[in-house]
């Protein structure tokens, strides 16, 4: 089992604002990939060409990490300006139909909807599963002789659920699976040898800012997408080579232009920071840090939309419809960072996330459900004491560090 102790030092690195708890939305930078940006950037303005080859090494270094993570070969890499980069890649370059949820976020299905429309080579079958979790039974309904491709996000933006590869692998046979994995990408464990394309990004969870996006292509990805949007660096040759080039046999197949070299190194700290800490770790303790949130809401009555077997860091409540605005303006007020959609409202914090923050939250949710409880307690009902709504327990405040910065 994973050992929480080990983590100190990356614990050390979080010094976002107190009441951040908007991982799930955009990760502040952390101090090590700020700094790679600034010495990157320094050796670039240098004008020498050993600072430049330096400076572009960090592609080949980030490709790497990428690797490591996902158990594959360097070469079914592929550094992308985002994830729907590599999505727009993959869905190009499909044919036949391809399985996405109604409900999942518009990276899939609207990079499949572009392809259907663009080339007339793939169709789009979506499903439409309950509350938007994709499920084994879900996908298996929409199966037939006609699909060669799912699609599907391991960790669902809006509900926090994660998906299940292996089993998904296992239902769809020799068909491709297409995994969008930007919200889990680096802080939960997963089986990704299940998949045969992985599109993720770093501005989240790995704190490594826009444009550290990245795919892999599995060999018998790359059998059976072709790269219709390879670009001069996805070429065979170089550039006085005449016509048009066959794409190369690797994942840079499916690359339009040269990566940007500071965004890779950007990467390439981030995915350091993380891998030293130890995946394992950090998604156990991600895992503790999303339950001392749903202990929050149980405390205070808030329905967790959240799958309480399969998650990583995302908590999705969803209040009473008229309680909806309450919390979203009393967290707010007290200077907690969540994303409000409609009637739910999303909260993800990281594993740097303290007992400061978690107690901003808890007196949101304290002070919501004293609202509630004025005004539907009714006469001879059993109305929350002082005690009952004080904002965080004892021993949640004793589980987790004070956050570093206020």
């Amino acid at each position: 089992m994973a050992d929480v102790n080990d983590l100190e030092p990356y614990l050390e690195t979080f010094d976002s604002a107190t009441g951040y708890l908007d991982w799930a939305a955009f990760g502040p930078l952390s101090p090590a990939v700020r700094a790679e940006m600034l010495a990157d950037a320094e050796l670039l303005g240098s004008g020498r060409r050993s600072s430049i080859d330096l400076v572009t090494a960090r592609v080949t270094e980030a490709r790497g990490l990428v690797a490591g993570v996902l158990g594959c070969a360097p070469e079914e890499v592929v550094l992308q300006p985002s994830t729907t980069h590599g999505l727009f890649h993959t869905m190009q370059g499909l044919t036949g139909t391809v399985v996405v949820s109604a409900q999942d976020f518009p990276s899939l299905r609207v990079t499949a909807r572009r392809a259907q429309d663009a080339r007339g080579l793939l169709s789009v079958r979506e499903i439409d599963p309950i509350d938007g979790i994709v499920t084994v039974d879900a996908v298996a309904a929409a199966l037939d002789d006609d699909v060669t491709a799912v699609g599907v996000s391991l960790v669902d933006f809006r509900t926090g659920a994660l998906a299940d590869l292996a089993a998904l692998r296992e239902l769809i046979g020799d068909r491709l699976l297409i995994v969008d994995a930007i919200q889990g990408f680096g802080v939960t464990e997963a089986d990704w040898a299940a998949a045969d394309v992985v599109c993720a990004n770093g501005y989240k969870w790995l704190r490594a800012g826009r444009g550290t996006g990245f795919a892999r292509f599995s060999d018998r990805a790359r059998e059976r997408i072709e790269p219709v949007l390879s670009g001069i660096s996805g070429m065979q040759g170089d550039a006085t080579t005449p016509g048009v080039p066959a794409p190369l046999v690797t994942a840079a197949a499916y690359q339009v232009a040269p990566t940007d070299p500071l965004a890779a190194g950007r990467l390439a700290a981030a995915l350091r920071e993380m891998t030293d800490a130890g995946i394992p770790a950090i998604a156990q303790e991600l895992r503790a840090r999303a339950r001392d949130v749903m202990d929050l809401a149980d405390r205070y009555a808030v329905p967790v939309l959240t799958p309480r077997d399969r998650h990583a860091g995302i908590v999705t409540l969803q209040p009473a419809a008229h309680d909806a605005a309450a919390l979203a303006a009393a967290l707010a007020n007290h200077g907690v960072t969540v994303t409000a959609r409609g009637a739910t409202i999303r909260v993800s914090p990281h594993v740097g996330t303290g007992a400061d923050s978690l107690r901003l939250l808890g007196d949101a949710l304290a002070e919501v459900a004293a609202t509630r409880v004025v005004i539907d307690a009714a006469p001879g009902a059993l109305a929350l004491s002082e005690a009952d709504i004080v904002p965080a327990p004892p021993a949640l405040a004793d589980a987790v560090g004070s956050d570093t910065a206020n």
